[in-house]
Order: structure tokens, then C-alpha cells, then sequence
């Protein structure tokens, strides 16, 4: 009935999104509801159950557009990346804050005061978009409830523009197909949580990635670091024009690998190496291109 893609436009065979009422046929059309992720990491599926595929995650903060809730899940369109899927509604919140501060830290815990020796509510992942309403003794009290470390926090629009040394601090992090967060990734979240440090939009998979994200380099153009290396059905990171760091499910983790020797493994087997070079357009830490579907 579409050539849409479903991951980034929400529509079934009972419903679509209002927004899609030109283009895609359904019985009914929804506006979606707002809402906010309340929970540290929040995965979600591609169906509504516990052991349907892990698609993607969603960050503490990040807005959804609700269209439509049954049994305990909520079928949602990220705000963000515009990525489809079914999340726990019992992780949405009502209240929907504009954000202040974006996590700068690897990951940090969210207390239940501000004192370090505090309990610890939840784990907050990199790039989470945050709302302080108060700061106190070095900690900020995030808007629906605990406190974080202020000195792991950085206002928003701020950036750091070398999105390759911001894949670096995720050294070792456990590779995690559909994985989103500091605790568990894959190739392209490592991707887009990089260049979201720099204020570079970066949609979610690494076909849509591919398409779209930054200039393409021609075939003879020098390799730089930062540059996006495409492979089939992967992405890495240029570090420089010999090595890349990217989340690899050969060591399970985020690794440095030399060039080389990543081309010869996906020519083994996939029968290509390197299928396009992009570089993502930085302007004084500006904004690429692009933005979210839907």
C-alpha cells in the first residue's frame, strides 16, 4: 500500500498516525499524544511483547508521540529520530519538560538526594536530554523527581565537535543489537550518540544513516577522522585513515580496529568492503542536516 518506510512512519493495518492520512490508507487515523520517558533506559520492540525484537532504546527525557495503548505497551513514535515502536507505558510520564541539560558523562546515577551517599533511583546514559529545576551542594534536581551530579551535566546546545573521540569513551561497552545507551550498543547508536554530542542530527539505523547523514566522499578523497566508513549493514568511525572505532558484534563491544582488517573480514563475508565514505557537516558545532522523521 506504501513505500513508507515502517520504522520511521507510525502505521499498522487497524491505524496510522493523522499526519499520514494523505499518504498512507488506514480504518482510522490518530493524533498522537505527548509524552516523556521516565525511565533510565527504555527499551523498545518491535512488537508489544517482552521477547519481541529489541529495535531501538529511548533516553531518560526523550518525547514520544503516543498512538496507541493496550496491555501494558504503548506504540510510539520517537520525537527524536522518529523511530517506531512499542515501549512499557507504565515508563511514560504525562508531564513533558523542555529540556535544560543534556548527560555528558558516559552514564551517571540518578540519586534520591543530593549526597553521594544517597540511593540510586536509576542509571542515566549519555546524550539524555534533562530538565533541572534546582541545583544544590553540586547536584541538580531533574524535573519529575532525583538528583544527578551537576558536573556530569552540560547545558543544552552545548557540544564537543570531535565526534571520534566521543565514540572512544565508549571503549569496551558490550555490543547490544538494537542497544542505545552507555550500557549496551550497536554500530549505528554508537553513530548517532557521537555525533548528537556534537549537535550533529544523526537518524537511527545505518541504511537511514547511509542515505542521508553528512557529504559523501568520492572514492579517491583522503579519509579524515570523524568520517562515517560504510560497510554492509555496518558503520564505523574514521580515527584516522588507517583505523576506525566502532561497536562490533566480532568482539562483542566498541573497539579499535585497523581499516584493513575490517575490509578484509566484511569482503570474506559479505563480498564488499567499503560501500561509502560520508563526512557529517560540522559548523562551529552546529546542526547537520536533516531531521526527525515524521
Amino acid at each position: 500500500m506504501t513505500d513508507l518506510d515502517p520504522q520511521l512512519h507510525p502505521f499498522r493495518d487497524d491505524l496510522a498516525a493523522a499526519y499520514l492520512k494523505d499518504r498512507v490508507a488506514a480504518p482510522r487515523y490518530v493524533e498522537g499524544v505527548r509524552r516523556q520517558v521516565a525511565r533510565g533506559i527504555l527499551d523498545l520492540r518491535r512488537a508489544p511483547r517482552a521477547d519481541a525484537p529489541l529495535d531501538s532504546q529511548l533516553l531518560h527525557g526523550e518525547a514520544v508521540n503516543v498512538y496507541d495503548e493496550a496491555g501494558g505497551w504503548a506504540w510510539v513514535q520517537s520525537a527524536g529520530d522518529g523511530y517506531v515502536g512499542y515501549v512499557a507505558a507504565a515508563a511514560l510520564s504525562e508531564r513533558v519538560a523542555a529540556p535544560t541539560h543534556s548527560l555528558a558523562a558516559l552514564r551517571s546515577y540518578l540519586l534520591a538526594e543530593p549526597d553521594f551517599k544517597a540511593p540510586a533511583l536509576d542509571l542515566l546514559s549519555m546524550a539524555s536530554p534533562l530538565t533541572v529545576v534546582e541545583e544544590r551542594q553540586g547536584f541538580a534536581r531533574l524535573d519529575g523527581g532525583g538528583w544527578i551530579f551537576a558536573g556530569h551535566l552540560a547545558p543544552l546546545g552545548e557540544t564537543v565537535a570531535d565526534h571520534a573521540g566521543t565514540a572512544l569513551a565508549f571503549l569496551g561497552t558490550p555490543y547490544l543489537w538494537g542497544g542505545r545507551s552507555s550500557l549496551g550498543l550497536d554500530c549505528s547508536a554508537l553513530v548517532q550518540i557521537a555525533l548528537a554530542r556534537a549537535g550533529v542530527f544523526a537518524l537511527r539505523d545505518t541504511y537511514m544513516q547511509e542515505e542521508i547523514l553528512g557529504e559523501p566522499l568520492s572514492e579517491t578523497a583522503a579519509i579524515a577522522r570523524g568520517d562515517l566508513l560504510f560497510l554492509p549493514d555496518h558503520v564505523a568511525i574514521a580515527l584516522d585513515p588507517e583505523t576506525v572505532v566502532h561497536a562490533t558484534a566480532l568482539h562483542m563491544a566498541v573497539a579499535i580496529e585497523p581499516l584493513a582488517q575490517l575490509e578484509a573480514r566484511s569482503r570474506e563475508s559479505n563480498g564488499r568492503g567499503v560501500t561509502g565514505v560520508r563526512r557529517p557537516r560540522l559548523q562551529g558545532g552546529g546542526v547537520q542536516s536533516g531531521g526527525p522523521a515524521g
